[in-house]
C-alpha cells in the first residue's frame, strides 16, 4: 500500500499477507504508534513484493519505533531486508522453517544437556513443536529491557545473535528445571514445556547482562559453523520438496493468501468457491504456488458446458484448480499440476499419450466435509529395514484427457469423472480416491494398489474425468 500523505488514515491499515496476525506485537506503543508501525510494514510489503513470509518483521519494526521516527525506522527495516552480507530477517516460509531446525541442530551440539532435558520434558508433542516457536521466546516473551539489549546486538551481528540467545534461554531453563522440586519443573510437567518456556521468558530470572553473557559464552559457535548448518538444513528441506512435494508446517498466519482484490474477484465471478473455502484450499497448495494470485479461467455459468471451450481457455495454464459443485451443493475437485495441453503430446510411435501429470496432483473435498487426497507416492517412505518402498507403475498415472472426457485420480471407483452428456440433468457424485485411502491405512503394511486405482486425469472434447476405475464418480455435460 502507498500513502500519499503523512496523515494517518482513520480506517485500519491492511497489513501484507507475510505478517503473522497473532504476533503483531506493539511493545506498549500507543494507538497512533501502532498505526505508524502498520504503515511502515505495509509500505515495506509494497516495496518488497518478493517477501512471502516474514513474521518477525512487524515486532522488530514496532521495537524500533520506540527509538526513532517513522522515516528512519523504514530506512532501517529496508536495509535489514535488503542485506546480503548478513541475514537479519527471513523472508520465505522455507527459510523460516530452516531457522528453527538450525536452532535444534546447534542446540544438540552446543547445549547438549539442555536439549536432552527439553526432549524429555516435551513428551508426546515432541521437541520439534517447541523449537518451532524459538523466535517468539525472544520477540514475544522476553521483557522489553531484555529485548532491547538483544536487538542492540542483533542489529550489529545479525540473526546469529538470536541463535545464541535462544540457546542461552534453553541453558537457563534447564538450570531452573533440573531440580524436580523447583516451581519451573512443576510448571513444565503440569502445563507443558512450551507454556513453561514462554512463562519462564516472560519472568526471566536473570538480568539482561547475565542473559547476554550466557549467550556469548557458548564456545565454538562461529558464524561459519552456523552458516554450514543452515545451508545443509536448507538443502535437505529443498530436496525433500522435490521428492515428495512441499510439507512445510503451515503457520497460523494468512499463509500467502490471495490478495484482497483477487478474493473479491473470485467471490464476484464464482458461485462455487467461497472465501472461506478458498483459504482452506490455499493451505493445501504447494508453498511456491501460494505466491501466485488466482485467476478464474472457466466457469459453466459464463462459458457453457463444452469441453472444447474448456480446453481453449484452460489448456495452456499450469497449474490449474478444477472445482465442481453438485446439485446438492457438494463442492469437490482437483489440483492439476500439469497443462491440459499435454493430452495432445505423442510418444515415439506417434500415439497420443494416455496419462500425464506429476505427483503433486491431488483431489479434495470442501463441502460438506473438508479433506485432501494426495498421491499415494507421497506417503511411500522407507520400509522397516530402511529400504525404499517402490510405487507401482499404475500408481504413477495422474491425468488423462481426450475429446470426450477428463480423468483425474484413479481407483476401482472413479475419483472425479466429467463426460459429455445429452441429458439436461447430468449425474454428479463424488468418491475419495480409493488408492489414496487404501495405501494410507495404518498398521496394514504395504497395501498394493491395483493398476486401475492409479489413473488420475483424462479429458476430451465431450467429457472430463477425474479419477479412474470402474464406477463413474462425477459426470458433467
Amino acid at each position: 500500500m502507498v500513502f500519499g500523505t503523512v496523515e494517518l488514515p482513520d480506517k485500519p491499515i491492511m497489513l501484507p499477507p507475510f505478517v503473522e496476525a497473532t504476533h503483531c506485537i506493539g511493545y506498549h506503543l500507543t494507538r497512533k504508534g501502532r498505526a505508524v508501525a502498520d504503515r511502515v510494514v505495509s509500505v515495506l510489503g509494497y516495496a518488497c513484493p518478493d517477501i512471502t513470509y516474514s513474521p518477525s518483521l512487524y515486532p522488530i519494526t514496532a521495537a524500533l519505533l520506540h527509538f526513532m521516527p517513522e522515516e528512519e525506522c523504514y530506512h532501517c527495516m529496508a536495509s535489514l531486508v535488503a542485506s546480503k552480507e548478513k541475514m537479519f530477517i527471513t523472508q520465505t516460509k522455507l527459510l523460516n522453517e530452516v531457522t528453527w531446525k538450525t536452532v535444534m541442530q546447534i542446540a544438540k551440539k552446543h547445549a547438549k544437556s539442555a536439549a536432552q532435558h527439553l526432549s524429555r520434558l516435551s513428551g508426546a508433542i515432541g521437541p520439534e513443536r517447541i523449537y518451532a516457536d524459538w523466535q517468539w521466546w525472544i520477540l514475544a516473551a522476553l521483557p522489553f529491557p531484555h529485548l532491547v539489549r538483544v536487538l542492540d546486538c542483533f542489529f550489529h551481528e545479525g540473526i546469529k545473535v538470536f541463535y545464541r540467545v535462544a540457546l542461552a534461554i534453553l541453558i537457563l531453563f534447564h538450570k531452573h528445571t533440573s531440580n524436580q522440586n523447583s516451581e519451573w519443573y512443576a510448571e513444565a510437567t503440569k502445563n507443558g514445556v512450551d507454556h513453561a518456556i514462554d512463562k519462564f521468558c516472560r519472568n526471566m530470572p536473570v538480568s539482561p547482562t547475565k542473559l547476554l553473557r550466557t549467550a556469548f559464552s557458548i564456545r565454538a559457535l562461529s558464524s561459519q559453523y552456523i552458516s554450514r548448518v543452515f545451508i545443509k538444513t536448507e538443502m535437505t528441506l529443498k530436496s525433500k520438496q522435490v521428492i515428495t512435494g512441499s510439507r512445510l508446517v503451515r503457520s497460523r498466519s494468512s499463509d500467502n493468501l490471495p490478495t484482497s482484490q483477487s478474493q473479491v474477484n473470485i467471490q464476484m465471478m464464482s458461485h462455487t468457491l467461497t472465501i472461506r473455502e478458498l483459504f482452506t484450499l490455499w493451505s493445501w497448495l504447494p508453498v511456491r504456488i501460494t505466491m501466485y494470485q488466482p485467476v478464474l479461467l472457466y466457469t459453466t455459468e459464463e462459458h457453457g458446458c463444452s469441453l472444447t471451450t474448456f480446453y481453449v481457455r484452460v489448456e495452456h495454464h499450469e497449474p490449474t484448480l478444477l472445482m465442481i459443485k453438485t446439485c446438492n451443493n457438494e463442492v469437490f475437485g482437483a489440483y492439476c499440476s500439469t497443462r491440459w495441453f499435454e493430452r495432445n503430446q505423442k510418444d515415439e510411435r506417434g500415439n497420443r499419450q494416455a496419462y500425464f501429470g506429476t505427483g503433486e496432483t491431488f483431489l479434495f473435498s470442501l463441502y460438506p466435509e473438508r479433506a485432501k487426497y494426495p498421491w499415494v507416492g507421497c506417503t511411500a517412505g522407507s520400509g522397516d529395514k530402511g529400504e525404499e518402498q517402490k510405487v507401482a507403475h499404475g500408481s504413477e498415472l495422474f491425468m488423462a484427457a481426450d475429446s470426450k472426457m477428463i480423468t483425474i485420480g484413479g481407483g476401482s471407483v472413479y475419483s472425479t469423472y466429467l463426460a459429455y452428456s445429452s441429458s439436461l440433468h447430468p449425474l454428479r457424485a463424488k468418491y475419495p480416491w480409493v488408492g489414496c485411502l487404501e495405501d494410507g491405512k495404518e498398521g496394514e503394511g504395504d497395501v498394493k494398489t491395483p493398476h486401475a486405482n492409479s489413473l488420475f486425469m483424462a479429458a476430451d472434447n465431450t467429457m472430463i474425468t477425474i479419477g479412474g476405475g470402474y464406477v463413474i464418480a462425477a459426470v458433467a455435460n
